[in-house]
């Protein structure tokens, strides 16, 4: 490898993309064409990449990779074993020397035979040796959380056991224009990232994706909707909720909600939250991760730190329950838009 320094500041002073001003091409693309199209501008534009994983030279079990190993060729696109320990070894390696890594683990469910690779010697290649060294080319895709019928070994959000590990980049899109240009700053960060892909969304969310090449800052969130009564957090898929619970607040309630995708959990963007949090008085947390040590833990704990004074009402967590995720009551378990909308009115009203 190069054997520099961590790159993760000037990755976050990447200026946000002006999508209407400077990229006059677009296509209608849903989230997994937009992931489709990243990776194929990221082998374009560096030799040294390689796409891999479980039936990723088939296209993918959700078609990310199609196309891509028939324009590329099987010795940069290609199948792997099923061994998820062995997809991040072998990332880590390839990485190592120099080649920039893009691994696919197929479920996100399926990390865990590979999370000792990843915590142990992705997370501390760089650190152990006092930074002679570095296998920052990874970057790790994975398709997460609910889809609606996907039941125990389908559908969980790992997101928080990762984010407890110094030395990684965790990294959620929300949508196919975030996740293209998230994904060319993940990959070519000097930093290993784990890249989730709400997998709920591959085909149902469809956005004008610039056709150009270009990148969103890693650990800066990005405040979808500026308001005045309540700050609403969230990552990945669950915006898609909070959207709706926002926009029936304001509806039904005449609530202002100030809306916050984190996009990057780790490092995630605490001034951009605590700046809202200084102008509303209040804070909606919300996840489908199990409550209990969910990373929305890590915000609640982080605003009431440093915005305690600030604070007119207690902070509202509203995640999926602690149970293993379930088939039949996935509908109830879910923290859907009702409940993010209960918790925006209770809030609202305890500050009155």
């Amino acid at each position: 490898g190069d054997g520099g320094p961590s790159t993760l500041t000037s990755w976050s002073s990447i200026p946000e993309p002006n999508y209407d001003d400077d990229y006059k091409n677009k296509t209608k693309m849903n989230l997994f064409t937009a992931i489709n199209s990243a990776m194929q501008t990221a082998l374009e534009t560096d030799p040294s990449t390689i796409v891999f994983g479980e039936d990723v030279g088939f296209g993918g079990v959700f078609r990310c990779s199609t196309g891509l190993r028939d324009q590329f060729g099987q010795d940069r696109v290609f199948n792997t074993p099923l061994s998820e320990t062995g997809i991040a070894g072998f990332a880590i390696g390839y990485a190592a020397q120099g080649g920039t890594a893009v691994a696919e683990i197929q479920f996100a469910d399926y990390i865990f035979p590979a999370l000792d690779q990843i915590m142990n010697e992705m997370a501390k290649f760089r650190y152990r040796s006092g930074n002679q060294w570095h296998c920052g080319g990874v970057t790790v895709r994975t398709p997460c959380g609910a889809v609606g019928h996907g039941g125990h070994y389908h559908s969980q959000s790992p997101e928080a056991y990762l984010a407890h590990t110094p030395g990684l980049v965790v990294v959620i899109p929300r949508g196919p224009r975030t996740a293209k240009g998230l994904l060319l700053s993940s990959i070519r960060s000097k930093d290993p990232v784990i890249f989730m892909e709400p997998k709920a969304l591959y085909r149902a969310a469809v956005e004008d994706v610039p056709d150009d090449d270009y990148m969103i800052p890693l650990g800066k969130a990005e405040i979808m909707c500026s308001g005045t009564d309540c700050t609403v957090v969230g990552w990945g898929g669950q915006l898609r909720v909070l959207e709706k619970a926002c926009d029936m607040a304001l509806a039904e309630h005449g609530i202002s909600c100030e809306l916050i995708d984190l996009r990057t959990i780790l490092p995630w963007d605490v001034d951009c939250v605590l700046g809202s949090v200084a102008k509303t008085g209040k804070l909606v947390v919300s996840h489908e991760a199990p409550i209990t040590c969910g990373f929305g833990a890590e915000v609640v704990a982080t605003v009431q730190e440093h915005s305690f004074l600030s604070l007119e009402a207690p902070i509202q967590r509203v995640c999926g329950y602690d149970t293993p995720f379930p088939l039949v009551f996935e509908k109830y378990y879910i923290p859907d838009e009702l409940k993010n909308l209960d918790a925006i009115k209770r809030i609202v009203d305890y500050a009155k």
